[in-house]
């Protein structure tokens, strides 16, 4: 099935994919008990050869649905996009959500819905806009090399370095929590290559592949019992000129551009973590549905889901012009999590503890997990501060170190 033009209305689109979708052998939801497969992690609880096939039957799905026109809707043709609008795109994730599809992977949407999309923003080089494609199809995978051990909300304090020799670059240091990496081709990184100026204005954005002498990725064991972060050692890496994003020193700009994508996506996929009706089932099979204390939490869930598709659907109708809706739904998704962990553990009680065969224990992984997203992609203190500065117009919050050049501030 081609791409179509934007003389295709949302209603006439989402017609279409209806009809392919009903004619992919998918199950729809709601035909299987409310529990079903769906996993209660929030991040990955799963062994290296697990994930890995969840990854290629996601990446198997992404292609289908690319190869079917399916897969890039507000990208242009140019890309093998539909040229349509986010409201088509809103229109067939609204259609997937009634179908049991591959479960999501954080590398599939980072690759997608950041790299990619900053990729296409920082157009420079031909190097760098051929692996676009690959990456909408699910060909190509890769993940984000920003945080390390001494820059993690503080990211532009980060101390991996990128000195120039010719038309290449050597890096080396260290990146931490970095989801994926295992699985991933391609890495985006930030890298200091101007010491002598402000934290924000000696940094610069690469793209690097993770095959490259001298790159080692060391997974790191959660609480949960997975790995889906990792650690990554760049010693003496060498890459050309052209892996380059951005211009140099230019590079803060670069990782705006990328975080403002992932606030942006995040929380659009509200079955992280278990569904809905999961919890609900819960609180059917302890009997907290009839405390009337519980149930009113359970309540107060229900709210909070459908406020955020209230807000979604928004969103879609009215793009967000404030630079903060990201933000603000990203902060909106970790209290939700944080507002179904909470549910969870008092209606389970000890039977979080010790697995009775009763499938309770599972939800140890939502639990353990949820606090993770109140870091990831920005804690929830710096979305508020982004907020209260971008939105109320309140004060700007005072940084002592702004006209301070990095290699001066006390580490």
């Amino acid at each position: 099935m081609s791409a179509t033009t934007t003389a295709e209305t949302v209603e006439e689109f989402a017609d279409r994919v209806a009809a392919w979708f009903a004619t992919q052998g998918l199950a729809r939801k709601g035909t299987r008990p409310t529990g079903g497969k769906h996993s209660k992690a929030v991040f990955h609880d799963l062994s290296f050869a697990d994930e890995q096939a969840l990854l290629s039957e996601l990446t198997d799905w992404v292609r289908t649905r690319y190869d079917s026109g399916f897969g890039a809707i507000a990208w242009p043709e140019s890309f093998g996009g539909a040229g349509l609008t986010q409201a088509h795109e809103t229109a067939l994730a609204r259609i997937e959500s009634d179908y049991e599809v591959p479960s999501p992977h954080e590398l599939v949407s980072v690759t997608r819905h950041l790299i990619a999309p900053t990729l296409r923003a920082y157009d420079r080089t031909q190097e760098m806009r051929e692996l676009i494609t690959p990456m909408l199809r699910g060909d190509l995978l890769a993940c984000q090399l920003f945080s390390e051990p001494g820059a993690g909300s503080d990211l532009a304090s980060l101390a991996t370095r990128a000195r120039r020799e010719g038309d290449d670059w050597v890096i080396t240091g260290q990146k931490v929590w970095t989801s994926g990496a295992q699985f991933a081709q391609w890495g985006e990184l930030l890298a200091r290559t101007n010491p002598d100026v402000p934290k924000h204005r000696g940094i610069t954005a690469f793209m690097v592949p993770l095959d490259a002498d001298g790159l080692e990725v060391r997974p790191l064991r959660q609480m949960s019992g997975g790995s889906s972060f990792n650690e990554v050692f760049l010693t003496e890496v060498r890459i050309p000129d052209a892996y380059r994003i951005g211009e140099v020193d230019e590079g803060w700009k670069v990782a705006l551009t990328t975080l403002g994508f992932e606030r942006n996506s995040s929380g659009e996929n509200t079955d992280v973590g278990g569904t809905l009706d999961q919890v609900i089932e819960l609180a059917r099979t302890t009997g907290a549905i009839d405390d009337p204390v519980l149930r009113q939490r359970l309540a107060d869930v229900v709210m909070s889901h459908r406020l955020a598709e209230v807000a979604s659907a928004r969103d879609a109708a009215t793009p967000d012009t404030t630079g903060v809706g990201g933000s603000m739904r990203k902060l909106q998704w970790t209290e939700r999590l944080t507002q179904i962990s909470d549910f969870v553990a008092d209606v389970a009680g000890a039977d979080l503890v010790v697995d009775d065969g009763s499938g309770i224990f599972a939800w140890t992984e939502h639990v353990l997990g949820a606090p993770g997203y109140r870091i990831a992609g920005g804690s929830d203190e710096v979305q508020r501060t982004l907020i209260a500065e971008r939105y109320l117009g309140l004060p700007v919050e005072p940084r002592g170190d702004k006209t301070t050049p990095w290699r001066d501030i006390p580490r």
